[in-house]
């Protein structure tokens, strides 16, 4: 029994120092960016849906940013006839910051009206203004 105990001591202390270790190399959180944040951004995708009643829009956009993350991105599609004059339109939020240099996809679904001619979007995030940068790829 004294041998067990001679042996098992040892390597549990060992497995011990090995996981404190292993929590003590976690990487620290990353700060959220405050004021103005930078995103790259590809061209959206817009399909209508005919059968649904629904323009569905798909924007790909990359935090440009290799030091802070974005909480709360939000973009906001408005869509206007003709004459200029707002129709509808809708918006979608990240569930999660956007780490630096990560990559996400926001989708927008928009009740299809026969007088939406054009459309425009803008983006935001919890702790100010989002400055974009059109993009081809990533």
């Amino acid at each position: 029994m004294t041998r067990l105990v001679k042996v098992a001591l040892p390597l549990l202390a060992v497995f011990a120092i090995a996981a404190g270790t292993l929590v003590a190399q976690t990487t620290p959180p990353v700060t959220p960016i405050r004021g103005d944040a930078e995103i790259g951004v590809l061209t959206p995708v817009t399909v209508v849906d005919h059968k649904a009643g629904l323009v569905r829009t798909t924007i790909k956009v990359k935090n440009l940013s290799t030091t802070g993350s974005i909480a709360g991105l939000k973009v906001e599609e408005f869509w206007y006839d003709k004459a200029g004059n707002p129709v509808t339109g809708s918006r979608d939020r990240l569930k999660k910051p956007l780490m630096p240099l990560e990559v996400a996809e926001l989708k927008l679904e928009t009740p299809k009206d026969p007088k939406m001619d054009r459309n425009s979007y803008t983006f935001t995030h919890a702790n100010g203004k989002i400055r974009t940068k059109n993009m081809k790829t990533f």
